[in-house]
């Protein structure tokens, strides 16, 4: 019995090394790429206000033209994933990558010229924007199928974690480079982290694509998965909350600065994805999901209600426990929706849910806050969890009821 327990012990531990092994080059890959995203969210609010003279209209116009060309390109990665490989996928976000950073550098140069560098702006956030959609979907789609989809869970997980980490570096750093040495520096280096992830995971084999394979159009796949997206969409409407007007909150109750609130909503969410990134694949993406509603609705109630500063740091630090470990648990019920051959495809649907529900979180809430005051908006953030967990109940609930059908 004793050697059993041994021999387990070490099959787990070399599964363990396995799975590191293949998985770190990909993480560190999507780390460098979240870096880019980072320093360039440092930097460009202030290129454009300060250096390039425009308002605050064309500063929100801008940031916010990434997002919309990775929403808009979901579908476009995912079957380019499917159909060419991961690898390629990858390979190719990466060089738009290089292809945006030097169309960053460009616009520094020209920057006597207002309107020509803002227009170069433009057109790298949204070059910034595509190669984002197809590193990520090729990044999850690449992990899952070298390691397993029974581990499909802590790919998300350590996806996730490099992303946020990358983000949370590379803006504070960009601000410290620009500072030192000039923004010219800051968009050289978008270039070199690119490099650098294409050489970690240059050595990672391609996964083999099945070109005979019949895939669904990605509408139908939305269709899939559309109980798991709007899971997300709502859930993630507590982290846009926060994102968006927490400092807002702050400035209106004379808090004092509120950083302290995204430091601990980032710390908390890192922290629970780090310790507990086996969880979705040990108890199953439903229960994990429902666990992780209920905390973040007890966060944002928390912040919604709150009557000091500290209150309110304990209602970021629940949302990022509860909100850190939804994309993977969701995730892990979409995929499990679709074949092999149309995970690329699930994945970008999936992810699209949640690209929309940023971009649609901010304007509701803002409307919410004029119409009654800051902490309103958390209450309509518990709200939506709470549609989340109703969503969730119901997707069930049809699964059994076409079981016993077929039954």
């Amino acid at each position: 019995m004793i050697e059993k327990t041994k021999a387990a012990a070490v099959t787990d531990n070399k599964t363990d090394q396995n799975f590191a092994q293949l998985i770190t080059p990909i993480i560190t890959s999507v780390f460098a790429i979240y870096l880019t995203i980072g320093m360039t969210l440092g930097v460009l609010p202030d290129f454009i206000k300060n250096d390039l003279k425009f308002n605050s209209l064309i500063v929100g116009l801008v940031i916010g033209s990434q997002s919309l060309a990775t929403l808009l390109t979901r579908a476009y990665s995912g079957k380019i994933t499917d159909t060419k490989g991961a690898k390629l996928c990858s390979s190719k976000g990466i060089k738009l990558v290089v292809f945006s950073g030097l169309l960053y550098s460009l616009s520094a140069v020209f920057s006597s010229n207002f309107y020509l560098a803002l227009g170069l702006v433009f057109l790298s956030r949204m070059v910034h924007g595509i190669a984002e959609s197809m590193l990520v979907t090729a990044a999850l789609t690449w992990g899952i199928g070298l390691v397993g989809a029974e581990k499909s869970g802590k790919v998300m997980t350590w996806n996730g974690i490099a992303m946020y980490a990358g983000i949370a570096i590379g803006a504070p750093a960009a601000i410290w480079m620009k500072s030192s040495f000039g923004i010219v520096y800051v968009f050289i280096s978008v270039i070199l982290m690119a490099i650098l992830s294409w050489l970690s995971t240059l050595k990672l084999p391609a996964l083999p694509v099945d070109a005979a394979h019949i895939r669904k159009p990605f509408y139908k796949v939305i269709g899939l998965i559309s109980g798991q997206g709007l899971g997300l969409a709502f859930s993630s409407i507590g982290f846009a909350c926060i994102s968006s007007f927490v400092s807002l909150l702050y400035t209106e109750k004379s808090w004092g600065n509120p950083s302290m609130a995204f430091m601990t909503f980032g710390l908390f969410y890192v922290l629970t994805r780090v310790l507990f990134s086996s969880f979705t694949d040990k108890y199953g993406g439903y229960r994990v999901a429902l666990v992780s509603l209920s905390v973040e609705i007890a966060g944002q109630l928390l912040i919604g209600f709150s009557v000091s500063q500290n209150m309110a740091l304990a209602g970021c630090a629940l949302t990022g426990i509860g909100f850190s470990l939804i994309f993977p648990a969701l995730g892990t019920l979409a995929i499990k929706k679709v074949t092999p051959q149309n995970r690329g495809t699930a994945l970008g649907a999936y992810a699209a849910f949640f690209d929309l529900s940023l971009g649609l979180a901010g304007p509701v809430a803002g409307l919410i806050a004029g119409w009654y005051n800051y902490q309103a908006i958390y209450l309509f953030g518990a709200t939506s969890c709470l549609l989340a967990m109703v969503i969730l109940f119901s997707n069930t609930n049809k699964k059994k009821k076409e079981l016993v059908v077929r039954g």
